[in-house]
């Protein structure tokens, strides 16, 4: 298959339904929706059980989407946009929330594993590699003896509003950093200390 070397598929995890809307879990739908905005780009159209939207951001060609199946088939949509598009793999954005980083941290990968998050499992096991970018988005641990998987459904406090509002501001100059500089250029930039 020849790749298109200038087109980019963003892909923002997340569970489709209002139910899900404002959940942690959803953390990379949001920072889809603000990318979107910020590159006026509206995510209309479905295809692949995603919907998506294209746009140009800096002579690349972006395809945005959000798949509508529910995060632990996630990779039931990226793999066939990735072959419908031709998108090369070191052009696959993910942006997803992750338990392992403190809520407030965002962190940009070019590889890894999925680390428990099983959207990122579903990608990789469609895909046949890990090896592609990852913005990771913490939401941090659960309080005391909560279930983790009640955790990532949980809402977002109104107290952590303003933090979540710089971090998915965060996310968009990351994802646009690595479209202009590449993925060593964001990770130098963003990756600081976890603490």
């Amino acid at each position: 298959m020849e790749c298109n070397e200038s087109i980019f598929l963003i892909a923002g995890l997340g569970n489709p339904g209002l139910g899900y809307k404002h959940t942690r879990h959803n953390f990379g739908f949001m920072a889809l929706d603000s990318l979107a905005k910020d590159l006026d780009i509206n995510l209309k159209r479905v295809k692949f059980k995603a919907m998506i939207g294209e746009g140009v951001y800096l002579g690349n060609k972006l395809v945005l989407t959000k798949p509508l199946t529910f995060m632990n088939e996630s990779g039931s949509s990226v793999a066939p946009l990735m072959r419908y598009f031709k998108i090369p793999l070191d052009h696959l954005i993910v942006i997803h929330d992750d338990l392992d980083l403190p809520f407030g941290k965002l962190r940009v990968r070019s590889s890894g594993s999925a680390g428990g998050q099983r959207g990122m499992a579903s990608i990789i096991n469609r895909l046949g590699t890990q090896d592609f970018t990852r913005v990771r988005l913490g939401i941090g641990r659960p309080p005391g003896q909560m279930d983790p998987v009640d955790f990532v459904l949980t809402k977002f406090a109104k107290a952590e509003e303003e933090l979540r509002l710089i971090v998915l501001k965060e996310a968009v100059e990351a994802v646009k950093m690595i479209i202009q500089e590449g993925v060593t250029a964001a990770m130098n930039n963003f990756n600081g200390d976890v603490s």
